[in-house]
């Protein structure tokens, strides 16, 4: 096993050990768990970032240059990588943990699974001729961004229902951390338009890349078609909470749906034959 799928499959320890210290935290209410969660985490996504350099240095070595962007493990690395990233940056600008509680898991989850998955092929491998193109880099960092975005609107989602649960009086530490619900609505609500944005300039990026690669912006491929459906249900959720003043728990459950078809537009496609499948 060569150093970087190594530091990977460490960086899957350092992950789920920062997943169990900011559950721990708002299990307990005790902030005691909350800096080395944050720090835990910090660690593996510069371990991570580490392991992506060396993994991309040792294609190049291997006379098969590219990006580490380019088949399911690599995409799922990545994808982890964006969402911590992402949330850190939310932790940082908002100086809250609560939502690390809902959102690394996610994280641990997809860098896990393309670590000890028997069906990830975790080798560095030559480009396919139609992924050989600048575009690559341009396409798949707007698109996971924008899944992780949308993957953080999920977390805030699953918050707000959770919140609605909460009775009051003689509620438990973990219902107290759990913010407002105004603010995990409006949360969401910037998290979906960020992730809206990024989803956007992924399927403007893949036409583009498309037309070079095949010569036509758009063939209806399984993939092309539930990245559109995907967008068709965050800009139906954009438009309802702007011009029908959508708000709440519709917006929290809506949430969900959307990332469920996040999550089928990246894994189930792949089980349908089409020029997306090399994923």
């Amino acid at each position: 096993m060569v150093l970087n799928t190594t530091m990977l499959s460490w960086v899957t320890f350092i992950y789920f050990g920062s997943a169990v210290l900011y559950i721990f935290r708002m299990v307990t209410g005790k902030e005691f768990w909350g800096p080395p969660a944050t720090y835990t985490a910090l660690i593996g996504l510069l371990a991570q970032s580490t392991a992506l350099v060396l993994r991309w240095i040792e294609s190049y070595k291997m006379g098969i240059g590219h990006a580490p962007l380019s088949n399911l493990y690599e995409s799922l690395i990545f994808f982890s990588w964006t969402i911590v990233l992402l949330y850190l940056i939310i932790e940082w600008r908002i100086k809250s943990r609560n939502l690390g509680a809902f959102v690394i898991p996610f994280a641990f989850i997809a860098i896990s699974y393309a670590s000890f998955s028997p069906n990830v092929n975790s080798r560095i491998q030559p480009l396919i001729p139609a992924l050989q193109s600048n575009w690559l880099i341009c396409h798949v960092i707007t698109c996971f961004f924008g899944y992780a975005a949308l993957t953080i609107a999920c977390g805030l989602g699953l918050m707000y229902l959770i919140k609605g649960l909460d009775r009051g009086e003689g509620s438990s530490a973990f219902f107290k951390l759990l913010p407002n619900r105004d603010i995990l609505d409006e949360l969401s609500y910037h998290s979906i338009v960020i992730g809206f944005i990024f989803l956007t300039l992924g399927i403007i990026t893949g036409s583009v890349w498309a037309y070079s690669a095949w010569g036509s912006y758009w063939s209806w491929d399984p993939k092309e078609t539930w990245s559109l459906i995907t967008w068709l249900i965050y800009a139906a959720m954009l438009h309802s909470r702007l011009i029908g003043g959508w708000r709440g728990k519709r917006m929290a459950i809506m949430s969900l749906i959307g990332f469920v078809s996040v999550l089928f537009t990246y894994f189930g496609v792949n089980l349908l034959p089409g020029l997306h499948s090399y994923f």
